[in-house]
C-alpha cells in the first residue's frame, strides 16, 4: 500500500515522501497513530499543492531577505562607547548594542542573534559585520564605533 508520511518514521522517511509499506503495518501503525494517509489521488493532489505552496513561500522568503541585505549594506550605524585611559574603549560593542543603534538610528528591526560577532567590538573604528538573514543570504553591516 501506498500512503504519504505527515511526519518523519525512522527508518522508513520523512514528512512528504510517498513510501511503499505493507497493509497491516499501513492499517496497524501508520494510520493508528495518524502518521500518514493513504496515497489516493485526492492525496497526492493536496501533497503537491502544499509543496507547490511551500516553494513559493521559501521563495518570497529569500526575495525578501536579498531586499534587506540590500538596505542594510548601504547603512552605516554609529556606536558611541565612552574612552577609558590611553584613547581605549570602556567596555566592548556587541550584536545587542548594533541591533539597537540600528533599530534606533534607521528603524531596522534586526535579530541580535543574527548579527555574527566572533568576538565583541573593543576598540574605535570602523568595523564590517556580517548578518546572517537568510541560510543563502548574508548582508555586511557597517559599524563605526565613535568615542562619546
Amino acid at each position: 500500500m501506498k500512503v504519504i508520511l505527515l511526519e518523519d518514521v525512522r527508518s522508513l522517511g520523512k514528512a512528504g515522501d510517498v513510501v511503499e509499506v505493507s497493509d497491516g503495518y499501513a492499517k496497524n501503525f501508520i494510520f493508528k497513530k495518524k502518521l500518514g494517509l493513504q496515497a489516493d489521488s485526492k492525496n497526492l493532489n493536496d501533497l503537491k499543492l502544499k509543496k507547490a505552496n511551500e516553494e513559493k513561500v521559501a521563495a518570497e522568503n529569500l526575495d525578501a531577505a536579498q531586499k534587506f541585505a540590500k538596505e542594510l549594506e548601504s547603512k552605516t550605524v554609529v556606536v558611541k562607547l565612552k574612552a577609558g585611559e590611553g584613547n581605549k574603549t570602556f567596555g566592548s560593542v556587541s550584536g545587542k548594542e548594533i541591533a539597537f543603534e540600528a533599530k534606533e538610528q534607521f528603524g531596522l528591526e534586526i535579530d541580535r542573534k543574527k548579527i555574527v560577532l566572533p568576538e565583541a567590538i573593543k576598540s574605535f573604528g570602523e568595523f564590517e559585520v556580517p548578518v546572517k538573514l537568510h541560510p543563502k543570504v548574508t548582508a555586511t553591516l557597517k559599524v563605526r564605533v565613535e568615542e562619546s
